[in-house]
């Protein structure tokens, strides 16, 4: 079995409270690989050389879960954008996390995603680990 980088972790997002889940849910989320420097930040640099193991899978329930991988969309530093593709043919796909180069990624911190319907959401990170 191949060890990855101890920089790569696995982050688990579940949905956060909204008006149509006041209990937030756990059966509606994202878990993705990717590098976290120090301050649990998303690192560009290692993301470029390790990006072939930063996959993510979208889980919701009443739907197949759906595969892909994290992408860094280029733009500048104000407007890059972390992304995540399930089709690298299809423009369209793409679920863009917002600010997602400035949020920590640590148990209990707040993100959102705009999902491929245009809507954004919010989840809490539940967990960070190592992936392996």
């Amino acid at each position: 079995m191949t060890q990855l980088p101890h920089v790569l972790k696995r982050i688990r997002l579940n949905l956060a409270r909204s008006k149509e889940f006041p209990s937030g849910s756990d059966e509606h989320g994202y878990e993705f690989v990717a590098p976290l420097d120090a301050d649990g930040h998303i690192d560009v640099e290692l993301w470029r050389k390790y990006r072939e193991h930063c996959g993510v899978r979208r889980f919701w329930d009443g739907e197949d879960d759906e595969f892909g991988r994290l992408v860094h969309k280029p733009g500048g530093v104000e407007h890059a954008r972390w992304v995540f593709d399930y089709d690298e043919t299809a423009e369209d796909d793409d679920e863009a996390g917002y600010r997602f180069g400035n949020h920590a990624f640590r148990h209990g911190e707040y993100v959102s995603i705009r999902g491929e319907d245009g809507h954004m959401h919010t989840f809490q990170v539940v967990s960070v680990e190592p992936a392996t």
